[in-house]
């Protein structure tokens, strides 16, 4: 009882508010860095010459390096390659690892690779710098939507979820503007370090903080050493040792007979000191993630889920490459990135603010997020391709700013059906699988492949509405999810969750979710 009550006596410093606002400044960050590396700013361009032998520098990334347009290309998705690769690893980690240290590891990757992009000197160099960021973002992406359920209102959760959504586009376009403004002002490489500099109090708080601990995982940090504990029965008054890596329910059975316990100690130890630990921990922990993994592709709901959003990212991430281009070659806009860019931001904050809020209002439940979902979908579909039918720039402007409006509700109800399909141990792997996805099978092949259409058809317009059409068959699948039989978990007791909560009250919590556990 001594620990407890120590625990108890040392609140984290943690509130719900403070941890959203938190995590929305961290994801802030990582969009800003997104939007930075793609200004004209940072960027930059090759150096050029006219035909009359008139020459100009190269500015940015591109003109330093002396880039091509394929390894500038490159530059902008490197990030790509660190976050579909750790994604599921930090997820996984996380049943072994207290996960707000997993996600103060990852920041601190993702700090000092920022660091390393504005201290770059060659290709390579920065290159695999933006490849660590998305390693360090991995962390974030998997387990703060995670934590943010866990501890937001009962009747607010996807209005949080929402809040924490919206910086994405928020951040991208503040990222534009921050880019161009100090890599024109002052030089392309102190954007990067302004960025580490506003990140690096944030790894520091995740380890020198008392932990929070996410629903559904036991309380590791109070493992000192991977061989043993000792124990007090409290009917005998004797002390025992129990190995350290034994779940609570064990522990339980041990404490029957001291002499059974000796005996399963020394095996353990004997055991560890045969077959290597380090070799056995990594064994479990791929046999762990491979269950898993086989756990959420049998779950219909989440995969029914997943399908919709990959439709939905396709047509999303091949919007956000080629859309100003086909406004410029349908419409001949002469600010066609201006105009893009702004319809996408004031939509996308919009209608991420306005899903989340709506979906609190008629009840956050799975079934009511697939109709949300089903429907939003499929009327934003409808009016972005009446826009592309319009022969007028403002009849295009008018339609494809609702269709947009509405597209964005998708953001917190799609992200919730993922935290709330599972058991809540899945949630981190679940979100990390769901992002690797709609990346790997949406928003990174679609860009080409409409490349590709265009090139066949040579008509924007048709592409265009080639390409929105998909919308419908998102629309559709997440139509399917509305009939399915779904359960939300996170409030069911499963074996694991009940687990937890008999290994003690040693889990901090935030303080205002403290009132419960402190009585008991």
């Amino acid at each position: 009882m001594a620990s407890e009550s120590g625990q108890s006596s040392n609140p984290s410093w943690f509130t719900p508010k403070r941890l959203l606002m938190i995590f929305c400044i961290i994801n802030m960050l990582n969009y800003v860095d997104r939007g930075a590396i793609a200004s004209n700013g940072v960027n930059g361009s090759l150096a050029t010459c006219t035909d009359s032998g008139i020459c100009t520098g190269g500015s940015g990334i591109q003109g330093d390096f002396n880039l091509n347009n394929f390894q500038d290309g490159v530059l902008s998705s490197a990030f790509m390659v660190g976050l579909l690769i750790a994604s599921p690893i930090f997820a996984s980690l996380a049943k072994s690892h207290n996960p707000f240290r997993l996600i103060g590891v990852g920041l601190s990757v993702w700090t000092f690779a920022i660091a390393g992009c504005g201290s770059s000197f060659d290709f390579w160099s920065i290159a695999i710098c933006r490849m660590l960021v998305g390693v360090g973002e991995a962390s974030f992406i998997s387990l703060a939507a995670p934590f943010i359920d866990d501890h937001a209102p009962a009747a607010q959760k996807t209005a949080w979820l929402a809040t924490f959504y919206m910086c994405i586009p928020a951040g991208t376009a503040l990222g534009y503007v921050y880019g161009g403004f100090v890599g024109s002002q002052f030089n392309w490489r102190v954007a990067f370090w302004v960025e580490a500099i506003l990140m690096l109090p944030f790894p520091i708080l995740g380890f020198v903080t008392k932990p929070l601990q996410l629903e559904g995982f036991a309380p590791l940090e109070s493992k000192h050493t991977p061989t043993s504990i000792e124990t007090n029965d409290s009917e005998t008054g004797e002390v025992s040792v129990i190995g350290d890596d034994m779940l609570a329910e064990d522990q339980a059975l041990l404490r029957g007979s001291n002499s059974c316990r000796a005996v399963l100690v020394l095996l353990q130890v004997d055991s560890c000191q045969e077959s290597g630990w380090s070799t056995s921990k990594l064994w479990d922990q791929l046999t762990i993630f491979s269950k898993d993994v086989q756990e959420l592709l049998h779950d219909q709901v989440y995969v029914v889920n997943v399908l919709g959003y990959i439709s939905y990212n396709f047509v999303i991430g091949a919007y956000s490459y080629w859309g100003p281009k086909a406004g410029y070659n349908i419409y001949h806009m002469s600010n066609a990135d201006l105009l893009f860019g702004g319809m996408t931001i004031v939509c996308g904050i919009l209608g991420t603010l306005a899903g989340g809020l709506f979906l609190d209002r008629i009840s956050s439940t799975i079934s009511n997020s697939f109709k949300l979902l089903s429907g939003a979908t499929f009327l934003g579909a409808i009016f972005c391709f009446i826009a592309f039918l319009f022969k007028s720039l403002s009849g295009f402007i008018v339609f494809f700013s609702m269709g947009e409006l509405l597209i964005f509700v998708t953001q917190a109800p799609v992200n919730y059906v993922s935290l709330r399909c599972v058991k809540p141990s899945l949630r981190p792997l679940s979100m990390a699988i769901s992002t690797v996805s709609i990346h790997v099978f949406g928003d990174v092949p679609s860009s080409p492949l409409v490349g590709v259409l265009q090139d066949h058809i040579n008509d924007w317009r048709k592409t265009s509405l080639c390409l929105t059409s998909i919308f419908f068959l998102a629309a559709v699948i997440w139509f399917i999810g509305i009939f399915m039989k779904s359960v939300d978990v996170y409030d069911k007791d499963d074996e694991e969750r009940s687990a937890t909560s008999r290994r003690g009250k040693l889990t901090p919590l935030i303080e205002e979710n403290r009132d419960a556990s402190s009585e008991i």
